[in-house]
């Protein structure tokens, strides 16, 4: 078995598999690991890293044309994908959105597992990149407001007088939510968080912060500790108690998502014209669509003397710890893909397998992602 590694090219600046990780790949019997050239260059794993560790370095073309199982991130290309039938990719593709790529995984003949609809199981843990890259960018979403905002964090007693803390008030507690939390808490700041799932409201309070609650809310046990969409009645009192709690903050961040579905819309732009000049927003759910009215995905802008940041992808900005623990999760997968003789061994009844199979011969295994395929097609 030949394991290839890609870059990701201006896409993004982690890798899938860090330097650090290339002697536990051998250890799996892996017959080579081809690595691309300077995929891990932005990540602190140079070249001469991965080489030091084992590996070998090739062309982004050799990898492909090579390797039995490849690792990367963000889905390639439909030209890329042509050269991969019968071959192995494993990655995080976001399948529930991104399903031209399903389909073309499907026509290309390519077995394709994606880590970020691993089932949230106990078991799984260890490999779901949805946690680890949400706590990154739970971390750095504190971070990035903190550089924005026009005053102080935590209190200070000064000569000059009193300095009051930062209010700040995360929407969804999720693994990024509570990791902001746990953030906003260290610097300082007086925290607030809402959420929809009851479960939520225990960890909020253990870490110290307020719980934003709302009653009514729908929750569904096959979810699998996801959000799920709520009635409309449920949105306006959500919306409105958000309104009142956000309309007094400092700093609001967003995380709130629903897998394979549009985020929800928390904060109204009536909202955020009644927030103070210099408030600050960051927004985790831009690529679907934002918890603000007004976040635009990939931008910063600012309205009104209110700055809003909308960034899904902020786990990229610590490429280094981000691409160790991508990388771990890669590496605790493959123990339950990979036989004793060093061979990919799928054995359908793993529901970790069957739950992160997106495609294999032209069947998708995982029912969340064939249902939102169904959906698509129909």
């Amino acid at each position: 078995m030949i394991i290839g590694i890609l870059g990701e090219g201006k896409l993004d600046q982690r890798v899938a598999i860090a330097a650090e990780h290339i002697p536990s790949l051998l250890a799996y019997k892996a017959e080579k690991i081809l690595v691309e050239t300077n995929a891990g260059r932005l990540a602190g794993s140079l070249d001469a890293d991965y080489q030091a560790k084992g590996a070998e370095i090739a062309s982004r073309q050799d990898v492909i044309a090579k390797s039995d199982v490849i690792i990367n991130i963000h889905p390639i290309d439909s030209a890329e994908l042509a050269q991969l039938r019968g071959k192995v990719l494993i990655g995080g593709y976001n399948p529930l959105v991104n399903t031209a790529f399903v389909s073309a995984c499907l026509s290309n003949g390519v077995s394709a597992f994606s880590l970020d609809v691993i089932p949230r199981t106990t078991r799984a843990q260890a490999m779901d990149i949805l946690s680890s890259m949400a706590t990154v960018s739970g971390y750095k979403a504190v971070l990035v407001a903190a550089t924005h905002l026009p005053k102080f964090f935590p209190m200070f007693m000064t000569a000059a007088g009193t300095i009051t803390p930062a209010k700040v008030v995360i929407l969804g507690a999720g693994v990024a939510g509570l990791q902001a939390i746990s953030t906003a808490k260290r610097l300082g700041a007086v925290v607030e968080a809402s959420d929809v799932r009851t479960a939520a409201r225990e960890e909020v309070l253990s870490l110290g912060a307020k719980f934003i609650e709302v009653e009514g809310a729908t929750e569904d046990k096959s979810a699998g500790g996801y959000a799920v969409e709520q009635s409309e009645d449920f949105k306006k009192r959500q919306q409105a108690k958000v309104q009142e709690h956000a309309s007094k903050a400092d700093v609001i961040i967003c995380t709130a998502q629903i897998p394979g579905r549009k985020a929800p819309m928390l904060l109204q732009k009536e909202t955020v014209a009644q927030m103070r000049p210099g408030t600050v927003i960051i927004d985790l759910a831009a690529s679907t669509g934002g918890n603000c009215e007004l976040t635009e995905n990939g931008k910063t802008i600012n309205i009104n003397g209110v700055t809003i940041i909308g960034d899904s992808n902020l786990a990229s900005t610590m490429p280094a710890d981000a691409s160790k623990m991508f990388g771990k999760n890669i590496l605790n997968f493959l123990k339950i893909m990979v036989n004793k003789e060093g061979a990919i061994d799928l054995n359908w009844a793993d529901d970790l397998i069957t739950g992160t199979c997106i495609a294999h011969q032209g069947e998708i295994k995982n029912e969340r992602v064939k249902a939102q395929m169904n959906s698509v097609t129909a």
